[in-house]
Order: C-alpha cells, then structure tokens, then sequence
C-alpha cells in the first residue's frame, strides 16, 4: 500500500489500530544519499571507534534526506498456530516547507541512480510527499503559529496566495452577506494555510473545510467575532488542527513510540540516525546521548543483518550479499525448518508483494526483514529444543530465543561491528593491526601504500610515522596472506603491531625514561667516586 499527503491522514485510524495490535513492526528506509565523499581521515574507518564512526556519519545524516519509510506490521493471526499477518505501506516523505522551515538537502547521484534502477518514484516523493519535522522544529512553528506571528516563505506559496486573494476580493465586492464560494483542490497543510492567510487579510469573510475544498463564506464583522470565539472552532484550536497538519508523518512517528514495539530492521544503524534527526530531535555531538536516546525511543531493537551473520556460517548456508539473498535462502530447503517454520500471510490491502518481488522498495524490504526475523527465531528455536518441527510456537518464544540479539545493530565498517544500545559497546573482535615499515619509498603516502596492497587484499592504512604505517583489515585471512606474500621483503616489512613495542609515544617515554636513568646512574657513580 502507496501512502502519500493525500491519503496519509485518512490513513491514520487504521494505522494506529494495527499498532496496537502488532506483535513487531519492520522497517527500511530509502534515502536521497548515504554517505558525504569526504577525505582524509573523515572517511569512515576500521579505525574509527564508535564514538568516531558516530560523528562522522552524523554529517551525512545532516546532509541527505529521507524520500520514503517502509513498514511493515506483524500481527499474529487469532485462533492459528504460529501464523501471522504483515501490514505493509510505503509513506513518500518531503521535508515540510511552512512558515519559516525551509530544509536543505542533497541528492548523491549513484543513491538516485540506484533507485531509478529499482523503480522508485520520484514523482510520488516530490509532489505527494508527506510532511515531517522533529521536535524542535514544531516548537518553531508552533510559537509562530498561535502567537499570530506565521508568514509564508515560499515565493511560490505567495504568487499562489495572491491569486487567492485577488480571486476572493473580486468575489466579495459582488456577493450578499451570507452568499458563499468554493476553491477546489486545496488539502491537506495547505487548506489550513490558504484559510488562515486569507482570515488575516480579509475581516469580513469566513472559512471552512469540506470535501469539495475549501469554503469561504461573507459574514458580518459581528458574526465574524461570534464564529472565533464558539466552542467549535476557536482560534487556539484551530491553530493546533493547523500544527497537526503539518507535522504530517511525524504524528505517526510518535504512535510509532508509543506503542513500544520491537522495531525490526536489516543493517539498520542508518535508519536509527534519520530516525532521530527527522522526527526526534536533532542528532546531538556526544554518541552517548544518542544511544540514550535510541533506547528511550525504542526499547526493543533488532537488526536482522546481526542475527544473520552470527548464525550463518554455523547452518552451512551459502554466502549471501543482501537481505532479499537471506530471505530466499530461508524460504529454501536449505533451510532445516522450512516446512514447520511460521506462516506468513499478507494483509488484503497489501497484496502486490504475493506473486512479485520489489527489491529495495521500502515496504518490500520491511516486509522481508520481519519475515527474516520470525525464519531465523524459529530456527533457534529449534536448535535450543532439538525438535522438528517445533511445536505451538509463538512470538514471545521467538523473543526469548533472540534475547541475545535484541539492541545489538551491526556496523559495517567501525573499530567494533555492532553498537549495543542497552549497554557498553562490546570489544573489537577485528584482526590483529599490522604494521608495515617502509624502506627506500620517500614521500609515500597513505593512498599509495592501499594501492600497493589492494590487488592482493583491502586493508585501511593509517600513518603511524614518516615510514611506518598501521594496516586493518575485517578478514583474518587477509592478515595472514600479507604477513605470508611479504615475509623477508626487502623495502616493504610487515609484521604484527605491538602497542608497547610500536607506539611513538611508549618509544619517546621509554627514551626518556633512558635518558634519566643514565644521569641518575652517572650522577650515583660520580658520587661514589667524590672524595
């Protein structure tokens, strides 16, 4: 199901009722870039640690927006065994442009290019997006709004107004007290906007909504002050109809936390960044505070990406590059529990994913994640029971099975691969650091030693000192291919790095440390030797 600003707030009962009811929701979103080409020692690195990664990130997550969230709601089924129902929807999303919000974004040209290849609809995001705005942007528009202080800003927005305007005041210079117009096609935010612009301009008329578009009615002065101060439609209360309007997908958010669901996504740290930036709060400096954050929000988290890759290699299952790869995997034979796993159905209104896949359109993608999810439980399930099939499964076992799991997102490239958002970070599991000392190769830079080795294997290369370099890399057996390729080299020595042999600083305090002793003992000797 397609939802964008037209349908999106008739939508809102039924998505709210599903909330309620869900067992966990599934996750993906598609963005307009992933991540800023910087330079240098801005570039993401197996170095960084996560308080690094974090902050470098963050710039991206600054710069790029989101054009569409996909979830997709799971719902046991009453009355069956171990059977669930997905809800799924795409929202199209567009920055909300009211007042004086006004974002700006970037597009990444290989992010468009590789949605254009899937198909995504950049009509839908541009034209039909739903609005949004994080907590401190609602403040802004609130204070304006209801201290009477709210102006347009868009150029557009204006022109359009005034031919409002212009097409209202040549109706009212004509029309009888009572008499009526209507302006058709006007909805959503912008109905509110054209009717609280021209209450402003012109005393003398009045301003409803209805389906046909907006309704503007010649009323007395007298009449008018009556129609502001009812019960029914007071300034205050329509200015807060107003702020609810325009926070468009960010009222949804907020069910979204309310509700307290385990939120399911599949290599998800990105979406927790845009999570927090779009509709929470702006991201803040200390990484810390974010994962306070995160964890406030959505007290139950679980990425597919992590559960997967931990129990891949111990089923034997072959390797497999992305998410729609896991989900065929487990829907094969290959898989041990196939035939006794959870059935899942979709929902009446969602049946476009039944015969046809959809990769990387954002609901598809949420979808698979929670079918990944239920798959993978019960196949630990499983394993702790040893029964196939096992029976009368249900989520709360699959929730157990996965305890593990829940709060740890991967990382994909970071001194630790995965943040844990209810604790302290667990340790680097990395390969050991190598350490590559140059001979006769003056001037040699960074990004000549990575080309020197990236035929053979990928290693990060960080600058230790004028000839000495770090090399790092995710794969064990890439350490051991280099030491191996490079042992006995006459230019190019690598070898494991050793913190209190390599470090410049330990080798200056140990220097020192031999500079003073040998005084010491001079001046001890020196003594001895005085009369």
């Amino acid at each position: 199901m397609d939802v964008g600003a037209a349908e999106f707030e008739e939508s809102l009962p039924l998505l709210q009722e599903l909330l309620s009811d869900a067992d966990f929701v599934g996750l993906d979103i598609e963005f307009t870039g992933l991540r800023s080409n910087l330079s240098g020692p801005q570039q993401i690195s197996l170095f960084d640690l996560p308080s690094e990664w974090y902050l470098k990130t963050r710039q991206s997550v600054q710069q790029f927006t989101v054009c569409q969230i996909g979830l997709s709601v799971f719902t046991t089924v009453e009355g069956e065994i171990n059977k669930y129902v997905a809800h799924s929807c795409n929202f199209f999303l567009f920055p909300t442009t009211f007042g004086i919000l006004d974002s700006e974004f970037s597009f990444q040209a290989s992010s468009v290019q590789f949605l254009n290849q899937y198909g995504f609809n950049y009509n839908k995001f541009l034209k039909n997006g739903i609005s949004y705005m994080n907590e401190e942007q609602e403040k802004k528009i609130r204070h304006e709004i209801l201290s009477g202080n709210w102006r347009m800003r868009s150029s557009l927005d204006k022109d359009q107004i005034k031919v409002v305007i212009d097409e209202v005041t040549r109706w009212l210079y004509l029309a009888e007290e009572g008499g009526w117009m209507a302006l058709p096609g006007i909805t959503g935010f912008r109905a509110f906007e054209v009717q609280l612009v021209l209450r402003q301009a012109l005393p003398n008329i009045w301003t409803v909504q209805k389906d046909e578009g907006v309704i503007v009615k010649k009323v007395s002065k007298q009449h008018r002050w009556y129609l502001e101060n009812t019960s029914c439609d007071r300034d205050s209360y329509w200015k807060e109809n107003i702020l609810l309007s325009v926070k468009g997908f960010s009222v949804f958010f907020q069910m979204l936390v309310k509700a307290g669901k385990p939120l399911v996504g599949h290599n998800m740290m990105l979406d927790l960044l845009h999570l927090h930036e779009k509709f929470f709060r702006p991201l803040p400096e200390s990484y810390d505070q974010f994962k306070q954050n995160i964890h406030s929000l959505f007290p139950v988290l679980i990425d597919t990406k992590n559960v997967t890759k931990d129990i891949w290699k111990e089923m034997n299952f072959p390797r497999v590059s992305n998410l729609s790869e896991v989900y065929d995997i487990l829907n094969s034979d290959l898989n041990p529990t196939k035939n006794s796993g959870p059935e899942i159905v979709h929902a009446s209104r969602c049946e476009k994913y039944v015969e046809t896949k959809y990769p990387h359109e954002a609901a598809y993608d949420a979808f698979l994640c929670g079918s990944v999810l239920l798959k993978v439980a019960h196949l630990l399930l499983q394993k702790v029971h040893s029964i196939d099939p096992t029976p009368k499964s249900s989520f709360p076992q699959y929730l157990d099975v996965l305890a593990p799991y829940v709060n740890q997102v991967n990382l994909i490239r970071a001194g630790v691969p995965k943040i844990n958002f209810s604790g302290p970070d667990y340790p680097s599991v990395r390969p050991p650091i190598l350490i590559l000392s140059v001979r006769q190769w003056p001037g040699v830079s960074e990004q000549q030693v990575y080309h020197k080795f990236q035929n053979l294997c990928k290693f990060d290369v960080r600058r230790l000192t004028r000839s000495q370099f770090l090399l790092l890399t995710n794969k064990f057996k890439d350490v051991r291919i280099i030491l191996k390729e490079y042992r006995g080299h006459p230019t190019l020595r690598v070898s494991l790095y050793r913190h209190w042999r390599h470090s410049p600083n330990i080798s200056c305090l140990l220097q020192v440390c031999g500079v003073v002793t040998a005084w010491a003992l001079l001046a001890f000797l020196l003594g001895r030797s005085g009369p």
